[in-house]
């Protein structure tokens, strides 16, 4: 039951209980007022892990966040800042719309405006959460090998498999999209985008550097899965991702990276590990050739929508293709890869990246 489960945010070093409430997904800035009503509980006890500075009038604190979330801190018609401003006995100073900048909190007691910060940081958080992933940590796997090896799986599945429901050529990824995913990112500024460069490459100073020794991973890409529980529904089938020579060291690498930035909370914790696979057939391509799985849930204001699909029976394709080879790769680089762009070889466009070797 939630009730006994209860969400757990982790703000400035702390954990605070979210209290189940009845939510919608978010549409509209109306709905801040509401939200703003179910939240406020998990925040009230003050924490000491913020830099607050004392000065002539009181005490000051700022706050760092995009701008395109500060309407949810305004709220309709100003209620949220109010409300904030009132209960906590601060005044709260918001760059205006499209402005970047720092939210800065002022008040009479220390305690006042430590806890107007760690209920701001708890909305941003919150409705960070509900914005459309921007980008992805992903290694790209388009090499000219597993490229054409990649077209010959799509080409004996449909000479094969054609007559099973479902399977025909739409739902295959393109070959120069081939990917393997570390985690989904939500970055909303430039000032952020820099923030995870910056963190990839502490990630290869202080372990990705001993893990790969300085050169590439040398990988291959074989056999296939799938990702629901009947091979006779499939919805996404995927090549299996490993080391040559048999080691750890690629999981190891990708599940640092993950548990690095969820700990800075660029990632939203989901997992403890990075399941390791390479989509090759997703049902979502059957509509929309840039659909990117289950990540593809979000219009582009940030609104929720079902999105119906086919499902193709996979039992053949499995029996006849399970340990089809699709390649060997040298992985050298992570790239910030950003959701529907292309760049000039068709692959994600590369917002920055890290070497190896």
């Amino acid at each position: 039951m939630e009730v006994l489960r209860p969400q757990l945010i982790k703000i400035g070093g702390r954990i605070y209980r979210k209290n189940p409430i009845q939510e919608q997904t978010y549409q509209h800035e109306e709905d801040d007022e509401d939200f703003y009503q179910g939240f406020m509980e998990c925040a009230e006890e003050p924490c000491d892990a913020y830099e607050v500075v004392q000065t002539q009038q009181g005490f000051r604190c700022t706050v760092k966040a995009p701008s395109l979330l500060y309407k949810h801190i305004v709220g309709k018609r100003g209620d949220t800042r109010k409300k904030l401003e009132v209960e906590t006995k601060t005044s709260i100073s918001i760059p205006k719309p499209g402005q970047e900048g720092e939210i800065v909190i002022t008040g009479q007691h220390r305690s006042g405006v430590i806890s107007a910060r760690t209920r701001i940081d708890v909305l941003l958080l919150t409705f960070r959460r509900k914005q459309p992933f921007t980008h992805f940590l992903a290694f790209f796997l388009n090499e000219v090998e597993v490229q054409e090896r990649f077209l010959k799986f799509q080409e004996e599945v449909l000479e094969k498999c054609s007559m099973d429901h479902g399977v025909d050529g739409t739902i295959f990824q393109n070959p120069k999209k081939l990917h393997l995913t570390i985690g989904m990112l939500v970055l909303l500024s430039e000032q952020e985008i820099q923030q995870t460069c910056e963190m990839l490459q502490q990630c290869k100073e202080e372990f990705i550097d001993n893990i790969c020794g300085g050169k590439p991973l040398e990988v291959e890409m074989a056999g296939i899965e799938y990702m629901n529980d009947d091979p006779g529904m499939v919805d996404v089938l995927y090549a299996k991702v490993h080391m040559k020579d048999g080691s750890n060291r690629l999981q190891e690498l990708v599940d640092r990276v993950l548990e690095r930035f969820q700990a800075s909370g660029l990632i939203v914790k989901e997992w403890n590990s990075v399941k390791l696979h390479a989509t090759v057939m997703n049902t979502l391509f059957r509509k929309d050739p840039n659909a990117e799985g289950r990540y593809n849930l979000y219009t582009a204001d940030g609104k929720y929508f079902f999105k119906e699909r086919e499902s193709f029976d996979g039992r053949n394709v499995l029996k006849l293709f399970e340990n089809f080879y699709f390649g060997t790769l040298k992985l050298n680089s992570i790239h910030i890869s950003q959701r529907f762009t292309v760049d000039s070889f068709g692959n994600y466009a590369s917002c920055g990246q890290i070497d190896f070797s």
